[in-house]
């Protein structure tokens, strides 16, 4: 069955998130209206106390059991400006390669860390809109580092954050003509959900760590984290229809080089 987003729908959300952007609680990229007080600023960053030049590396695959699930068709025909590349949008929800591998599977080390405290990258992580679709779709961020939200896209967006552990945003971008809007994230969350207002098929994921040592799979599945020191570590994997799983890892000084490999059956509902 297609994607359908229905024109009432559309009419109505953008409405609302029109009326968002151009009242009194509009976000600074957006126009018109008094724009809304400027958020706080990130807390420092701890102090470092280990790097991430360990000897440990994980790499594995993660496949999907049984008959891929075809990818439905986004129909975006209610906003003529939305124009994927390529001309057609296909669902993320659940992507399988040509080998069973399964892609935008966020892979983590959840446990064995201790108390190490890792430096916060200054550099932003980029979530931008085009052809209607969240690029990246899912992404790993570390707690207080900038995210740049962008929109590339010539029609409105309403970009809406709905998080569990961290604070709940919501603004509109008019088009590509406004600035980019950057946030941060105070606390660890996994699977963070960004959705538009407007365009109700939009999704994406943020996973907010404290530690670099994560991956999101690729086409085939694959994925690798590098830079561990020694130790026995619980590796949580996440994906947003399938859920989650985890396994214990141990690295070795003398034998670095760790494979583990996750399976993930069909959705039962």
């Amino acid at each position: 069955m297609s994607i359908r987003f229905h024109s009432r729908f559309l009419a109505v959300a953008l409405a609302g998130a029109v009326a968002a952007a151009c009242g009194g609680t509009s976000d600074s990229g957006t126009t018109g209206g008094s724009a809304e007080p400027a958020a706080p600023a990130a807390a420092p960053a701890p102090t470092p106390t280990a790097t991430a030049d360990g000897p440990g590396v994980i790499t594995g695959k993660i496949s999907y059991e049984g008959t891929a699930p075809g990818r439905q068709v986004v129909r975006m025909g209610a906003d003529p400006n939305c124009m994927p590349p390529g001309g057609q949008a296909l669902s993320e929800v659940t992507i399988v390669g040509d080998s069973g591998g399964l892609q935008n599977v966020f892979v983590y080390v959840k446990d064995g860390l201790g108390d190490k405290v890792y430096a916060r990258p200054t550099a932003p992580i980029v979530l931008d809109q085009v052809g209607c679709m969240y690029q990246p779709h899912v992404f790993g961020v570390f707690v207080g580092q900038p995210v740049e939200i962008r929109n590339s896209d010539p029609t409105l967006h309403n970009v809406h954050a709905i998080p569990k552990e961290n604070a709940e945003f919501n603004f509109g971008q008019q088009s590509n003509k406004v600035p980019a809007t950057t946030k941060t994230f105070d606390k660890p969350e996994i699977g963070l959900s960004f959705r538009c207002d407007v365009h109700g098929w939009m999704r994406a994921y943020a996973n907010v760590v404290t530690h670099p040592f994560f991956a999101v799979t690729k086409d085939d599945g694959a994925f690798e984290i590098k830079g561990l020191p020694p130790g026995t570590y619980t590796i949580g994997t996440w994906h947003e229809r399938l859920g989650v799983q985890e396994m214990q890892v141990t690295i070795d000084a003398a034998k670095p080089a760790v494979t583990t490999n996750f399976s993930y059956k069909p959705a039962t509902s």
